[in-house]
This record gives structure tokens, C-alpha cells and sequence, in this order.
């Protein structure tokens, strides 16, 4: 996990493509996160959708984003029971027929979003699997690009991805001590 961060920090600190501006690359200390746990690290039960009809996400720019409703998972977490909503870019999963073509992807909003983390929602990235049971590690959530620059759009969660639990594992807020 430690290494995961360090190369995040120093992408974000050296690339071209980093959201952070070249002014405050300069001087960038690097993204605050919370201390890795393990419990936060969790199975969740997958239940695919059979009628995953596309839908229009908002965006920070208003400009809405094509997803299909993939699945739903349910999951054990150390705040309590949750539930939340996989999907899929529209545009990639034509085409993707089995399990392991492409990415799903998390956005959810918790109880730290505007608080310890950025208030719009985090996102995950999880692998698909052909099983009924995924891996959902919160200790992977990140912010997305939108946090760091207005100059990008970015999904924002849907309200079925509104936890009402405290996710204290991931990114923090950007600039947070």
C-alpha cells in the first residue's frame, strides 16, 4: 500500500498528465491518505444485473456520462451493512461479453465526503470476476481529477452510491494534513 501511495505522489508530482497545476507541483507534498486498515479490505456479494440499461451519470460540468448499471454489491463493512452499485462505461462494454473484459467502476459518496474527503464522492476500480463474490478495498479510493483542477469533468456518484457510513480508509481530502 505504502509503495502504491509513493508512486501515486510522485506521478502526480512529475508527470505531464498530473492534475495538479505545474505551480503547485513544486512544492506538492504529496496526497493525504488514511492509515491502511484491513477491515476496510472487503468481499462483497455480486449480484449482476441481467437488464443493465444505459444511463446518463452527471458530471462535475454537467456534461453526462453514458454508464450501464452492472451490479449490485453487498458487503460487510466495519461501519456496518452497505450496498452499492458497480457500473460500466457505456461506450467500453460494447462488445465485452465475459467476465475479465474491462473495469468496473465505484463512485460512492460517505459520511467524510466534504468533511475528511472530497465532497463530491471517491471512486474504486475493481477487476471483474467471473465469481459471485468481488473485492472491494476502500483503501483504494482516490479522488477523482476534479478535486484537483475544475478543468476536469468527472462522474459524480449516483444517489444509490450514497453510503451512510463513514469510509475512513483511502485518499483525503486534497491539502489535508
Amino acid at each position: 500500500m505504502e509503495a502504491h501511495r509513493l508512486a501515486k505522489d510522485d506521478a502526480f508530482r512529475t508527470e505531464p498528465w498530473s492534475p495538479i497545476s505545474g505551480a503547485e507541483r513544486r512544492q506538492f507534498p504529496g496526497l493525504s491518505y488514511f492509515a491502511p486498515d484491513e477491515r476496510w479490505r472487503v468481499n462483497a456479494a455480486l449480484t449482476r444485473l441481467k437488464e443493465g440499461r444505459a444511463f446518463e451519470m452527471a458530471t462535475s460540468t454537467g456534461e453526462p456520462r453514458l454508464q450501464l448499471r452492472y451490479g449490485r454489491l453487498d458487503l460487510a463493512t466495519p461501519e456496518g451493512p452497505a450496498s452499492l452499485f458497480a457500473y460500466r462505461d457505456a461506450a467500453d462494454a460494447q462488445g465485452m461479453a465475459h467476465a475479465g473484459d474491462g473495469p468496473l467502476f465505484l463512485p460512492f459518496r460517505d459520511l467524510t465526503s466534504g468533511q475528511q474527503t472530497y465532497g463530491a464522492g471517491r471512486y474504486l476500480d475493481l477487476v471483474e470476476v467471473a465469481s459471485d463474490t468481488i473485492e472491494v478495498d476502500f483503501n483504494l479510493a482516490y479522488s477523482p481529477y476534479c478535486a484537483y483542477s475544475e478543468a476536469y469533468s468527472c462522474p459524480l456518484p449516483p444517489a444509490e452510491n450514497w453510503l451512510k457510513i463513514a469510509v475512513r480508509a483511502g485518499e483525503r481530502s486534497f491539502g489535508a494534513p
